[in-house]
């Protein structure tokens, strides 16, 4: 498997898995409303199964983490682990009912152009 295939798989994998985390506690703690400090709320927590999504999701976005930093250069590689927030964004207009303003749009675009800039000079720093 060629590198940029590598990186390709493992970031989309990494972007997956972060934004699988933090949905899934959206939803943990929008169906374990209201905030309760007893044993029924405790229960009512750990019976959801966005908790152990959530698990999972940080179990998988630490090894595949894990994985890139011994072969990805760490500049674009840190950039490209921020790219989760642009993933939670988008499925949380579907999901949560949420609305996306310019202002969300704009800043979603700075931080894809700073991840192909960081990219970018990579490649030409190893040429």
């Amino acid at each position: 498997m060629s590198m940029r295939r590598f990186y390709l798989i493992g970031f989309v994998a990494l972007i997956a898995f972060d934004t699988l985390s933090q949905v899934s506690f959206k939803m943990a703690a929008n169906h374990a409303a209201p905030f309760a400090t007893d044993a029924a709320w405790l229960w009512r927590i750990v019976s959801m199964p966005w908790v152990y999504f959530a698990i999972v999701g940080y179990l998988g976005a630490f090894f595949t983490w894990m994985t890139l930093l011994r072969h990805a250069p760490i500049g674009p590689a840190f950039a490209v682990s921020h790219l989760e927030v642009i993933g939670v964004m988008i499925i949380s207009v579907p999901l949560f009912g949420e609305h996306l303003n310019v202002m969300q749009l704009l800043g979603a675009a700075f931080v894809v152009a700073g991840v192909v800039c960081l990219a970018f000079s990579e490649t030409r720093d190893d040429a």
